[in-house]
């Protein structure tokens, strides 16, 4: 089948959209045209794909980027089998004609919205009531894939959920070192941003780096870059999964500082779970869903909680895997452990693909089309290197 998929939110090499769900349709033998905002974000386009580049929409400014996406999949979505979109400002978008519809939801929308800094403070709760609204008729009109399965409860008839899993190697290619930490992910304020500088601050006086390998909310660049120059931490800034996962192997400890918003009080931390797949004690705060993960399994715990936005505990933690050689390797093996056996990406891979494949099946089935040349439409003029330095 021929399944256009679509985002003008997310960096093109976002670890679920490109490494996870585009990867796995390919693998499966069907064709993806893909619409992301490529030259925007400096990135050059795998070859096997059809990419079409628009605008990204971030912060205030998103019109324009719907309304050229708009009339990006007015375009494209009658000569396709499937529609899979991942924003859902996208929700604006969608062109009347158009084929089988598939929304991954990827967050709670709603409750995000609590904390944007981007939307006035009186405006977030309206907004968020109206978000809802749009879910509920979304559901009407369309297929629904769920990333996480807390998000459940937000809709009336049940929905497959395709969880943010990852690739688990068969071994951790390094074993956990002693002079380095890490985070992998975007920063936000609600991430933890505040609390991972003055981290940085305390382990400086003791050997102990810390790397955060992730974009950032505009919002919070300057905190980071006023602390790299301090030389408390290193800000490598946007990095493609697979190269940030290699540049993680080895740490100490793999760090989530999320605060207690009502968003992450039912969202597995996907960094968490990479964390664990390769071999990364994790050093968490208590959000529910990460202190089951990593405390409460049956095979023993696979990292330390710290309280809400505590750094000096995180510190403490930190320091204390740095003295305990083989706590920390304990806690590395039983993360690879619990990673291997139940959050190894291939197995929702087979899921993912079968269920869209099922939805076409009903609709009547993929349309025979003649192979025709991948279009370089607006391809973007950078080459090479994907690492984006802050």
């Amino acid at each position: 089948m021929h399944a256009l998929v679509a985002t003008v939110v997310h960096h093109p090499e976002d670890a679920r959209i490109l490494h996870r769900q585009i990867r796995a349709l390919l693998d499966a033998g069907h064709t993806v045209t893909y619409v992301a905002p490529f030259r925007e974000c400096g990135v050059t386009p795998w070859s096997e794909l059809r990419s079409v580049d628009v605008p990204r929409a971030s912060g205030r400014e998103r019109l324009s980027a719907l309304r050229a996406a708009r009339a990006v999949l007015a375009e494209h979505a009658p000569k396709a089998d499937l529609l899979l979109f991942h924003d859902p400002e996208l929700l604006l978008a969608l062109p009347a004609e158009r084929p089988v519809t598939v929304w991954d939801v990827h967050e709670d929308t709603a409750a995000a919205v609590l904390t944007k800094p981007w939307v006035p403070r009186p405006a977030r709760r309206p907004l968020g009531m109206l978000v809802r609204s749009f879910e509920r008729r979304a559901e009407r009109r369309m297929k629904l894939l769920l990333a996480e399965e807390g998000y459940r409860d937000r809709f009336r008839r049940p929905h497959p959920v395709v969880p943010n899993t990852t690739d688990v190697p068969d071994s951790p290619t390094r074993l956990p070192g002693d002079d380095r930490v890490v985070y992998l992910g975007h920063v936000s304020l609600a991430r933890g941003a505040r609390e991972m500088v003055e981290l940085g601050r305390l382990l400086q006086p003791h050997g102990v780096r810390l790397e955060i390998i992730g974009g950032a909310d505009a919002g919070v660049r300057p905190l980071l870059r006023e602390a790299q120059q301090e030389d408390a931490l290193t800000w490598y800034g946007f990095v493609p999964n697979d190269r940030a996962l290699r540049m993680c192997a080895g740490a100490m400890a793999g760090i989530s500082l999320l605060h207690d918003t009502p968003n992450y009080r039912h969202s597995m931390p996907t960094k968490v779970v990479e964390y664990m797949a390769h071999g990364l004690p994790v050093v968490t705060s208590p959000s529910p869903v990460a202190v089951r993960l990593v405390t409460e399994r049956p095979e023993g715990p696979a990292g330390l909680v710290v309280p809400f936005q505590d750094p000096a505990a995180a510190a403490d933690a930190v320091l204390r895997l740095r003295a305990e050689e083989g706590l920390r390797g304990r806690l590395a093996r039983t993360g690879h452990r619990i990673a291997q056996t139940s959050y190894h990406w291939p197995v929702q891979a087979r899921a993912f693909v079968k269920q869209l494949e099922e939805w076409v099946d009903e609709a009547g089935g993929p349309t025979p089309r003649i192979p025709r040349q991948r279009s370089d439409e607006r391809a973007p003029a950078s080459e090479g290197d994907h690492t984006y330095l802050a």
